[in-house]
């Protein structure tokens, strides 16, 4: 069976409330060992680590996304930072940029980056960056925030080469999700095969963004499988080789053992 690992799920979120030990019984059937559940804001932070709490094979992340930006003040960020220090909690995230749908002003989306950053450099834990048509102020905020003393990943990877080796001197790890298996994705193809196998994890982002054999449909960790296996074809090698290895490189970033 193969050893995977979905890097970025929402499983607290609503979509999953009537099922949620079904679908966690399908990943596990599927072969993804490791889960992390993203929380994107406050109450959201609070329930990943409740439901990583329960489950000994999810963990969880604390943060707030950018579209949340706007309504994160000081004390939503102090909290965030509190609850970093929570067992089971592993990353600060997610966190970042979107200048595609801009749902909190960029002035706001850029102090809470900047803030959660630093946060994550005195918790000593890395970050999951979201990043959406914002790759030069993302990459930036990342440099000045020194984001090579805790690592992180670039989740749901969406840059072409040249964005992916900056992130990578900045040594970030690229995630693939369920995009890599859409028609006419020359470029992130090009990205998954220009990405050395030490810095590359895979992720579902469910309940969004399904792979193509589900679209439409509500994503969910055991599809991961089918990312991976698109991952390993455009990189000719075994799916095992290649689940495992992603594996090993989310688990030693996030410091969780087998």
């Amino acid at each position: 069976m193969t050893d995977l690992f979905d890097t970025h799920a929402h499983l607290h979120f609503p979509q999953f409330a009537g099922d949620l030990d079904a679908v966690l019984a399908r990943a596990r059937a599927a072969g993804v060992m490791a889960m992390l559940t993203v929380g994107t804001d406050l109450e959201t932070s609070r329930a990943a680590i409740a439901l990583a709490a329960r489950e000994p094979d999810v963990w969880a992340t604390v943060g707030v996304h950018p579209h949340d930006a706007e309504a994160a003040d000081d004390r939503v960020l102090d909290e965030i930072e509190r609850l970093a220090g929570s067992p089971r909690v592993v990353a600060i995230g997610e966190i970042g940029l979107d200048y595609f749908r801009n749902l909190s002003p960029r002035h706001a989306q850029v102090r809470v980056f900047r803030h959660l950053l630093a946060a994550a450099r005195r918790a000593g834990k890395p970050v999951v960056v979201h990043c959406r048509d914002a790759h030069d102020d993302a990459l930036a905020a990342l440099a000045e925030g020194d984001v090579v003393e805790v690592g992180g990943i670039m989740h749901c990877f969406s840059g072409d080469v040249d964005v992916a080796r900056r992130a990578l001197d900045l040594g970030l790890l690229i995630s693939i999700a369920g995009p890599i298996t859409y028609p006419k994705t020359r470029t992130l193809s090009d990205v998954v095969r220009f990405v050395p196998g030490d810095r590359l994890v895979v992720e579902t982002d469910c309940p969004y963004l399904p792979p193509q054999p589900h679209r439409g449909q509500r994503n969910e960790p055991a599809y991961v499988a089918i990312t991976a296996a698109r991952v390993a074809e455009l990189r000719g090698e075994p799916l095992a080789e290649l689940a495992a290895r992603t594996t090993a490189n989310g688990r030693a970033l996030f410091r969780i053992g087998p």
